[in-house]
């Protein structure tokens, strides 16, 4: 796979780019809680200025289907963005996107300056990927840079028919420097891991994940699966699970990716211990129980130290390392060991590292890590999607074929 990207841009200087980034960020009090994407997005802003360009940069937050919805709006980005490059970003609340007047501020803007529209997602076209939407972006710059991989699996206009108007009308159109980076690690990870190969996977739904898993039990060489997602495999074989989220309509489906890992001779390894309570609370009365015998009445919360022990041995082993998905409840101390203990022994391996998933990464974050992996994916729901073999939107648009 190639990608058109900053490389292939001519000379900038003077020109206004479209840059299309993902900086749905949670905010808290008014202001940005975590700024990851913001940052990650540095690279690129800083670059497309110091060539000589001016910038209209545009993203969604949250999901306000449509409509204009105070809570969602890009005050908060602006001010925090306006922080990270210490300079000017200019910011108007507005009631929809391209409204009168936006066309006007962007094209006054000057080499060096920079614009954050209003959320995308208050114009209902976006997520309908409405090609009067994307002319009417298209028309507030001359260039079109795509840096929000998070937002590259889904057929919205901003990420989909934009650059395909761009192409069309002989306009540049590439990605930005995050996006080359998550294809090239994530290509790798698909495509040539050095081995051993391990994945470790968590969170609640083994439903949400089972393409997930199908695809990487035909790359990895050992598949962890930890979280409430582990529940479901347990009962499936039999284990007495209590009040642990279970979905039995998947049983057939876990034992299949089984039956197929064991045809290929790769270890799916389920948690031995967990730390079970009859509530999800802190102050719940807790206790470590064999993963398969759950007493009734209680829940699963995290894995157990004889789990964490066992996963660190696998993970220690392994020369790629793919982390998605908690192992428990992390966001209560007394359900976080599990997470802590995965996300420790993979900081401390040497092998290439890739963490996903907007709860690996919070986690990471809280335990000060982030600079002890290869890679950290903003993709979220993209990265997997990828990983899985589909064809993202976001990416095909900039594909040079």
């Amino acid at each position: 796979m190639k990608l058109r990207t900053l490389d292939d841009l001519d000379a900038l200087s003077g020109r206004r780019v479209f840059v299309r980034v993902d900086f749905n960020v949670p905010l808290q009090g008014g202001k940005v809680a975590d700024d990851l994407r913001i940052r990650a997005t540095l690279p690129t802003l800083n670059e497309l200025l110091a060539r000589g360009a001016s910038l209209v940069v545009a993203s969604h937050l949250g999901r306000p289907k449509g409509e204009v919805k105070e809570k969602f709006r890009l005050g908060p980005v602006a001010e925090r963005l306006a922080q990270l490059l210490e300079r000017a970003v200019q910011y108007e609340p507005t009631d929809g996107v391209v409204v009168p007047g936006v066309e006007e501020r962007c094209a006054a803007l000057r080499p060096g300056e920079m614009a954050l529209l209003e959320n995308l997602r208050f114009d209902p076209r976006e997520e309908a990927n409405d090609r009067g939407f994307a002319e009417e972006l298209a028309r507030l710059a001359g260039v079109y840079v795509d840096d929000a991989f998070g937002a590259a699996h889904r057929a919205h206009v901003s990420v989909a028919a934009l650059p395909e108007v761009f192409l069309e009308q002989e306009r540049p159109a590439a990605a930005g420097r995050l996006l080359q980076r998550e294809v090239e690690v994530l290509s790798k990870l698909r495509e040539d891991p050095e081995r051993p190969y391990v994945a470790v996977l968590g969170g609640a739904k083994v439903s949400d994940k089972l393409a997930t898993i199908g695809a990487l039990v035909e790359k990895v060489d050992a598949l962890l699966i930890g979280g409430a997602m582990a529940f479901t495999f347990l009962a499936a074989e039999g284990g007495e699970e209590g009040d642990s989220l279970v979905e039995p309509d998947r049983f057939e489906d876990v034992r299949a990716a089984e039956r197929r890992a064991a045809e290929r001779g790769v270890a799916i390894v389920l948690p031995e211990d967990v730390v079970a309570a009859p509530e999800m609370s802190a102050d719940a009365p807790r206790q470590t129980v064999p993963a398969n015998r759950v007493p009734t009445g209680q829940m699963g919360l995290d894995v157990g130290p004889r789990t964490v022990e066992g996963f660190a041995r696998r993970i220690a082993n392994a020369k790629t390392i793919l982390w998605n998905g908690p192992m428990g409840v992390f966001e209560l101390d007394p359900f976080s060991a599990g997470t802590r203990g995965v996300a420790t022994a993979v900081a401390g391996s040497e092998a290439f590292s890739v963490v996903g998933g907007g709860d690996s990464l919070l986690a990471v974050k809280r335990l000060g890590l982030e600079d002890s992996f290869g890679h950290l994916s903003t993709g979220g729901g993209a990265s997997l999607e990828f990983l899985e073999g589909r064809e993202l939107p976001g990416i095909a648009a900039l594909e040079v074929r």
